[in-house]
């Protein structure tokens, strides 16, 4: 008799052939010139449910360039395994062709010749006409939105939130849970979640004081879809305190509650669920281990790292979709639940091409009534590149190191440190850079540029406990984004060194000197998580040293020495 995880198993070949064989056909098409809307959205509709996935849009309205990384090392028992492989070996594994769109879409290689051929991506206009055309095929299609929608732009910023509630509103999700939406304030995020007509999860969301589940977010919501019992259980950002401002939301603690996750499960399968969906925003490393630690959970759709695989990865009886960022693409997942039971499925990463994919109108009304106030702030030039500018992988970023070079020249600091945060679209060579594209990179709401003293000993301290962040073995105390980047500062990182002894070789890069513990020395940042930071924005303080630059030419970074991986 076949077991459930065979017909699982069945079903990756039938996603891999949907999805991984489609770009593949995308190639082709290219090739021909014929790439077209229908061909993207082209679907076998399977089963008798759906789910649309929608993560880590970050306040991106409008289409944009968006790199994905070219180094994303994974350790312990991930090293060498989705999402952590990159490039031409990510292109081999899925049977992608060079220099197809889905070549582009997936992978970094190439990135401005690829830019130049297809064009930016995203625009939430063209994400609803996906929607809607999903919901025209699935009428009672499940849309869940995994998190990191109101962070991330000017309009987001000076309508705190209000911009992304508007057009995710007119989108219609039935679902989303939180990270970066709480660095509006608990005061804030609360007047929105009790404007939301749709579902506001967290089953890890408590009661700081209490310990208890919060009242204002629910643990799960239970729909009823294709004739199935559905359970939506929300897992929001486990790590808020400690990657953003405790300060900020101190009614609230968080974590990842395995137990309480299981007790969910039980409770809502014991309620009839025949489906258990997690809308999740772990990042997918702990999501691989939730799923193998708890039982009873279908599907999990995955947020946080903004991974975009071309089909799920299987963790026992689990299946885990990865829908990438930025507005970037679109998840469907067609599923077959037969007798309680999940028995397979179909899947497919929608790359949302925005030349090929037409805005919906409604929607691009939407979008434009949120953006006209601040049109002319939004499309003053401030530069020009002739860099490609991106910020994705685990060490600098282009983009990181402009911010870089503009604190310590605007900040007269010997090292810049700046947050290994992961949103933020990517400009090409040839790219105006205007205010907006500035602030989509620098937004948020403890923006303070700050200038202190460090000394040598507490910067290795501080490279340390970052890296442990992202490199321990165990994900589960895997807590932060990437690294953080650094400025007039080169080292040497043994990604699989133990805690404390991963960081050597420390250089003061504008003297050649090595770094002396001893002694004190001028650091400027920006993004500090401690309550009262002084300083200019660092929107301020990029836009000055891009004004005075006139056209940016970002050197290829080379000071920090890789080791381990």
């Amino acid at each position: 008799m076949i077991s459930r995880r065979d017909f699982l198993q069945v079903s990756m070949a039938a996603s891999a052939m949907v999805g991984a064989s489609g770009f593949g056909n995308w190639a082709r098409l290219a090739a021909q010139q014929s790439l077209t809307q229908d061909q993207l959205l082209q679907f076998d509709t399977f089963g008798n449910l759906s789910l649309i996935h929608v993560t880590d849009i970050h306040a991106q309205l409008m289409p944009i360039y968006f790199r994905e990384p070219s180094v994303n090392i994974g350790v312990g028992e991930n090293k060498g395994a989705v999402p952590h492989i990159t490039g031409a070996d990510f292109r081999r594994l899925y049977g992608i062709d060079d220099g197809s769109p889905s070549h582009y879409a997936l992978s970094s290689g190439d990135f401005e010749a690829l830019a130049r051929a297809y064009g930016r991506v995203g625009g939430m206009d063209r994400v609803a006409t996906i929607v809607n055309a999903i919901r025209a095929d699935r009428p009672d299609a499940l849309l869940l939105d995994g998190g990191d929608t109101w962070h991330g732009s000017y309009t987001c910023y000076h309508t705190a939130g209000q911009d992304m509630v508007n057009v995710m509103n007119a989108l219609n999700p039935d679902a989303m849970t939180f990270h970066w939406e709480f660095t509006l304030g608990s005061e804030r995020v609360q007047e929105l979640v009790e404007s939301l007509p749709f579902a506001a999860l967290g089953q890890n969301i408590f009661d700081a004081e209490w310990d208890e589940p919060s009242e204002l977010f629910p643990p799960y919501k239970m729909f009823e879809r294709g004739g199935t019992k559905i359970a939506v259980i929300g897992q929001a950002f486990p790590y808020m305190p400690i990657a953003n401002p405790r300060w900020m939301f101190p009614e609230y603690s968080f974590g990842i509650r395995d137990e309480n996750m299981q007790a969910m499960v039980d409770e809502v399968r014991a309620e009839g669920a025949e489906l258990v969906v997690v809308l999740s925003h772990n990042g997918f490393d702990v999501d691989k281990k939730m799923a193998s630690k708890v039982s009873g959970i279908d599907v999990i759709l995955s947020g946080h790292t903004h991974d975009a695989l071309p089909e799920p990865v299987l963790v026992g009886e689990t299946i885990i979709v990865a829908s990438g960022s930025n507005g970037k693409f679109v998840s469907r997942v067609d599923l077959d639940v037969r007798d309680g039971r999940m028995m397979g499925f179909r899947h497919k990463l929608i790359p949302v091409f925005s030349d090929v994919i037409a805005p919906d109108p409604a929607m691009a009304a939407v979008i434009e009534e949120q953006r006209a106030p601040y049109k002319d702030a939004l499309a003053e030039v401030i530069g020009q590149t002739d860099s490609t500018l991106y910020r994705r992988g685990n060490f600098n970023g282009t983009w990181d190191d402009l911010i870089c070079d503009a604190l310590i020249s605007e900040r007269e600091a010997d090292i810049a440190l700046s947050p290994g945060v992961r949103w933020g679209p990517s400009l090409i060579p040839g790219d105006p850079i205007t205010r907006e594209d500035i602030w989509n990179v620098t937004s948020m709401t403890y923006g303070e540029a700050y200038r202190t003293e460090m000394t040598g000993e507490f910067l290795k301290i501080v490279l340390e406990d970052v890296a442990d962040n992202i490199f321990n073995p165990d994900p589960y105390y895997q807590q932060g984004g990437d690294m953080v980047r650094t400025g007039g500062l080169g080292y040497r990182i043994d990604i699989g060194q133990p805690q404390g002894s991963r960081i050597s070789e420390m250089t003061l890069l504008k003297t050649g000197e090595a770094i002396d513990p001893s002694k004190s020395y001028v650091v400027a940042g920006w993004a500090s998580v401690n309550e009262g930071t002084e300083g200019p924005q660092i929107w301020d303080v990029v836009e000055s040293h891009i004004r005075k630059q006139g056209t940016v030419v970002v050197a290829p970074n080379n000071s920090v020495e890789v080791v381990g991986a």
